[in-house]
């Protein structure tokens, strides 16, 4: 019976996320938006370096939408927190704290409507894609793009609560936003690896975000292989652990 009651908390508060789509369909705007201008402006400014030797595709914009998937993702989960701020400023995250719910289901209704939320974006994204010509994935690199970045909204989640439960204000939003951000930019997301140079190569080798987008362009580049998917679970699974355990810290300090 606990379970079941932890399982219906969960998906009260999944459904609650979801539903901030129709409620404040406006809100899901930048999320869509955003990505999808990154992709087609630097498709348009970056498109020829497909002709140097040793680029991994001839399709630059198929090079680049996967990375539009998890700035999208990315976005979503950070809108996230930005949602969770404003009901800390309302006064009404407070009945939550105060509910007989633990902590963790609190976090999970939060951070799982982050993951199906981010839906919208990668299959908005997917489809204008395909319309000006990139490649299609296949049925598995697919799933595993779409698994991806699920999981990568998830921890952007996990990232912007941490952050709205610390600073408990809306104002917080464009550090959930930046950090995001950051975090997919600086990886492979122009150039595969062996064409980056000085610091950025550097930081794209060590951020752990790399591996994610490595693991969601199978597919649109090259095939579908475990040695190419596994890294990619690993760094989704260490950062989860790390940003989950910060946000519940925060929520049983809140509690307090």
């Amino acid at each position: 019976m606990g379970r079941r009651k932890d399982l219906a908390m969960t998906w009260a508060l999944m459904r609650r996320g979801l539903n901030e789509i129709v409620r404040v369909p406006g809100a899901a705007i930048p999320g869509v938006l955003a990505p999808t201008i990154f992709i087609l402006g630097i498709t348009s400014v970056f498109g020829k370096l497909t002709l140097l030797p040793g680029f991994s595709t001839d399709s630059y914009l198929t090079f680049i939408l996967p990375v539009g998937f998890l700035q999208g993702a990315g976005f979503t989960g950070a809108a996230t927190g930005v949602n969770l701020a404003r009901d800390i400023e309302l006064g009404w995250f407070d009945r939550l704290l105060v509910s007989p719910a633990p902590r963790g289901v609190l976090l999970a209704g939060t951070v799982l409507s982050s993951s199906l939320r981010a839906l919208l974006p990668v299959t908005l994204l997917m489809i204008v894609g395909l319309s000006l010509g990139a490649h299609f994935p296949g049925l598995g690199g697919l799933l595993i793009a779409v698994l991806m970045a699920g999981m990568f909204s998830a921890i952007a989640a996990s990232y912007a609560v941490t952050l709205a439960l610390k600073f408990k204000t809306q104002a917080a939003a464009p550090l959930m936003q930046a950090g995001v951000f950051m975090a997919v930019l600086f990886t492979t997301s122009y150039a595969p690896q062996k064409l980056l140079t000085g610091w950025l190569h550097d930081v794209a080798r060590l951020n752990p975000v790399t591996q994610v987008l490595e693991a969601a362009r199978q597919g649109f580049v090259g095939g579908v292989t475990w040695s190419d998917t596994w890294p990619g679970l690993v760094a989704l699974a260490g950062m989860m652990l790390v940003v989950v355990a910060l946000a519940l810290r925060e929520l049983r300090r809140a509690s307090i």
